[in-house]
């Protein structure tokens, strides 16, 4: 599993011109699944992106968690992050899992940021969404489960 973290200050996302997610400070989480990822990894990455100390303390040092912060998280699925650029102009996506493994392991990681009690929106899994976000700093990662 692959994620990509962002820090937000808020961020959406929209499907057909209706909002379906919606945070204010926390992160924002694009989230790619491929082939032999398990649900062990999904919990892994659930604790892991939770637990990031990427929010400022009070001397302005990035040393404080979601939960620290009373933050949220806005979990989206974008199969892209395993995109292969190496050959060619067209990316290739084999790397990336079909719906029917991706579909439970997506759930999987939604379920672990759920039950470390984080408040939790999504896009669509499959949809065409449109994210719109402030990146606060900007922070962002790329953590792997593998």
């Amino acid at each position: 599993m692959r994620a990509v973290v962002q820090r937000v200050t808020r961020a959406q996302v929209v499907i057909e011109g209706e909002t379906v997610g919606t945070i204010g400070l926390g992160l924002v989480v694009l989230l790619g699944v491929t082939h032999g990822d398990t649900s062990e990894q999904a919990k892994w990455l659930a604790e892991k992106v939770v637990g990031l100390r990427i929010f400022n303390d009070a001397d302005g040092k990035m040393n404080r968690d979601l939960l620290d912060v009373g933050g949220a998280m806005l979990i989206v699925s974008q199969f892209t992050l395993y995109g292969d650029c190496k050959k060619g102009k067209r990316p290739s996506f084999i790397d990336a899992a079909p719906p029917p493994i991706a579909i439970p392991l997506y759930e999987d990681f939604i379920n672990g940021v759920k039950a470390l009690g984080v408040p939790v929106a999504t896009g669509r899994f499959g949809a065409d969404m449109q994210v719109d976000l402030v990146n606060d700093g900007p922070v962002t990662l790329i953590v792997d489960s593998k």
